[in-house]
């Protein structure tokens, strides 16, 4: 049984580019093969992509997935980057020229009889006009069925090939047979024709898909080549490749960034709106960070090197597209289960028309052409490209506008998501808080227990803790010697100032504590109900603690944010605040934001179990975080979302990470699954009717060999063109009605 690759985690993983796919059944037989090779856990085979990725327990031999893949019939590429055309071959647009120029005077006839003249080429001239075609144009559909028999499997290239091939084997028997009594109708031109039309709309059929990844190679032309490197203040342009962690990189006015960094010097607007999605240029100062990728505006940056290659932010985004874009979405399972039997089932309807014809009327001539017919229309390539297509071009466009998904399943649960469930601090909020006001106890001094709070959350990195020590530097106070300093989960932090043993954390952590909070308490209690977030200073152990202050903190509502809690609501999403803040604070944020539903005093732990108690009512969850404790939450979700503003843990958990920590981004998120979703069932609907509707016409002789084949050639086309429409998606950050 295969399992999804976020469920098991696999050691290895090998990507190899398969060659000669051309429907669902082609690479639902490669999945097969591959799955076939000893240690292989996981194949997965994305036929838009023509990648197969491969993960494994133990390290499998890439030359014993290459012999599967060619003994299933296909060939293996040894670039898995898209090759450039091959110089010595002669370009498709010139073979089609060719056909269209030998098949339209065998068509002539049927389109110059609607207009009232009848006329009809010679029978030796139509077989002289077919014959390059069905060997020539058509050779690669016979190349790949004997592949598929070889394989003892069917394809699209083996009805093509059944199809044509009666076609033409019976107009050529039907020309030797009345060669001396005159002319007679043959069907050269519904051989010729089919094959043209074929080959035309798998031509067409390719431009639209290689315009479905066209959000990777926009990714991949942010790279520049090279960069301008400082040594000993001489400025020297090297190759990216050369470049190392802590090299010093000055960045010109109008240049790409070439790699991830900190400015060290300079001043300047940088356009990332093709990695966040970001419109607008963002000022850049000493101290910032720069992606590699952006473009520099009119100033002049000098950038320390922080990542290089593979571990830069474009490069990573690169790889969750990939990754992303060559997945299989669920729901392509089962039509690749559909595709495993919808070529035995054609054969079979193909075999049963002949017989039913002949039995009913005797004319076998009008048999085969009516089963040729049932052969051309039933062709399963609009199947097969239905889901990643859309696939496709719907993580393109997400990544587009600052929104990254992992996987297919993400957005395919995604577009079913009821109920998100928020983390407040650093999600909803800034989650830069500030020191509002610090009270002592009795004739305690407020300025002392403003140095002992600071002192002891020195080396933290915590955004109370930054915030403490910001306060304390600005008045000048100096820290006393701190020991033995340890987390208290959810809770605050405890260690040794000057040898006295004290504790900072939340109103819990006080009253887990046995303190007393005295007259302090009605206090807090104001603060709390006006928003702030209050910790206690206590001094002591556990259970014998006196409470020597409280410090209150502020943390301001993004920007916008309410706007997106009200498009989400709008969108039919109930919201739902989850937080480790006290109820007072929490309670002013839900008022400014309309959430009515939230949890306060949440410890990290219990946040998971909180997402996994809405999902057990029937709720479809998606959970948005920023932390490190958000992550068992995120991965608790039927959809992880992370800010990209936050840390890599929770990025790393999520399913959809946001690229700018814009709220509205979520709902984008949402909009697009949704969107993607119905393009999906859309497309799938497309290529099922014409299936539905076009074989019985065929099997009942009301639909010729020739529209047959423009109508398979047609479905192809219109599925991916239903794809691309996608594209055109923007984003709406206002309330919808």
């Amino acid at each position: 049984m295969m399992a999804h690759p976020n469920m098991s985690s696999p050691l290895h993983e090998i990507t190899l580019k398969v060659e000669g796919m051309t429907c669902a059944s082609c690479s639902s037989r490669v999945e097969k093969a591959l799955l076939k090779v000893p240690g292989v856990s996981l194949a997965e085979v994305n036929l838009v992509t023509e990648r197969a990725s491969v993960h494994s327990l133990i390290t499998v031999p890439r030359a014993s997935l290459v012999q599967a893949v060619e003994k299933a019939g296909y060939t293996v590429s040894d670039a898995i980057e898209t090759a450039l055309p091959n110089p010595n071959r002669i370009p498709e647009p010139w073979i089609l020229l060719a056909g269209v120029v030998l098949t339209v005077p065998l068509l002539a006839p049927m389109l110059l009889s609607g207009l009232g003249i009848h006329w009809m080429p010679d029978g030796w001239v139509q077989w002289a006009l077919a014959t390059p075609v069905q060997f020539g144009l058509g050779a690669r559909f016979y190349r790949d069925a004997f592949k598929a028999l070889r394989a003892r499997s069917g394809n699209m290239d083996l009805l093509v090939a059944l199809g044509t091939s009666a076609a033409y084997g019976l107009s050529v028997y039907l020309l030797f047979k009345h060669a001396n009594h005159g002319s007679q109708h043959l069907y050269f031109e519904a051989s010729a024709t089919v094959i043209t039309l074929v080959r035309l709309g798998k031509w067409l059929e390719g431009r639209a898909r290689r315009q479905t990844t066209e959000a990777i190679r926009a990714l991949n032309a942010l790279r520049p080549a090279t960069a301008h490197r400082l040594r000993e203040g001489k400025e020297q342009q090297v190759p990216i490749g050369s470049l190392i962690v802590g090299d010093l990189v000055r960045v010109h006015p109008g240049e790409r960034v070439a790699v991830d960094g900190r400015v060290v010097d300079g001043t300047s607007d940088v356009d990332e709106s093709l990695i966040t999605g970001e419109s607008l240029p963002v000022p850049k100062h000493s101290g910032d960070r720069v992606t590699a990728g952006a473009v520099n505006g009119d100033g002049v940056l000098t950038v320390e090197t922080t990542a290089i290659g593979a571990e830069t932010t474009l490069a990573r985004i690169v790889r969750l597209v990939e990754s992303a874009q060559a997945a299989k979405a669920p729901i392509q399972r089962t039509v690749d289960r559909v595709s495993e039997v919808f070529v035995p089932v054609v054969l079979a309807a193909a075999v049963l028309t002949v017989v039913a014809w002949i039995a009913w009327s005797g004319d076998w001539e009008r048999a085969i052409v009516n089963a040729v017919a049932v052969l051309v229309i039933a062709c399963p390539c609009a199947l097969g490209l239905a889901t990643p297509t859309a696939i496709m071009v719907g993580t393109g466009v997400s990544a587009r506008h600052g929104i990254l998904i992992k996987d297919a399943l993400a957005l395919e649960i995604a577009h079913r998501v009821d109920t998100v469930v928020f983390d407040k601090t650093g999600t909803l909020t800034l989650g830069r808080p500030t020191l509002v006001d610090f009270r002592a106890t009795g004739a305690a001094e407020s300025l002392e227990m403003l140095r002992l709070a600071a002192s002891l959350q020195q080396g933290s990195d915590h955004p109370l803790a930054r915030a403490v020590m910001e306060s304390a530097r600005g008045r000048g106070l100096e820290l006393l010697p701190v020991s033995a300093v340890r987390a208290l989960p959810g809770r605050g932090v405890c260690g040794q100032v000057n040898g006295t043993p004290l504790s900072m954390g939340s109103s819990r952590w006080m009253r887990e504590s046995g303190a007393d909070p005295g007259a302090l308490g009605q206090v807090a209690l104001a603060l709390e109900a006006d928003g702030r977030t209050v910790s206690w200073l206590l001094d002591g152990e556990a259970g014998g603690a006196r409470v020597l202050g409280l410090l209150a903190f502020g943390d301001q509502v993004k920007d916008g944010a309410a706007k997106a809690i009200s498009r989400l609501k709008a969108l039919g999403i109930r919201v739902v605040m989850l937080t480790g803040d006290n109820s007072g604070s929490a309670s002013a944020v839900a008022r400014e934001l309309g959430i009515e539903s939230f949890t306060a005093e949440v410890l990290p732990g219990d946040k998971s179990t909180l997402v996994q108690q809405l999902r057990s009512q029937g709720r479809v969850v998606a959970m948005v975080g920023d932390g490190i404790n958000d992550a068992p939450a995120l991965a608790a979700a039927d959809v992880g979302i992370a800010m990209a503003t936050g840390t890599d843990v929770a990025m790393e958990t999520a399913g959809i990470t946001l690229m700018r920590g814009e709220l509205n981004l979520v709902a984008d998120a949402l909009d697009i699954s949704r969107r993607t979703s119905t393009t999906v069932w859309r497309g799938l609907f497309w290529a099922f009717i014409y299936n539905v509707i076009g074989m019985p016409l065929a099997a009942l002789g009301l639909l010729n060999p020739v529209i047959a084949g423009a109508a398979m050639a047609l479905s192809s086309v219109s599925v991916v063109g239903n794809a691309l429409l996608l594209r055109r998606w923007r984003s709406s950050k206002a309330a919808r009605p």
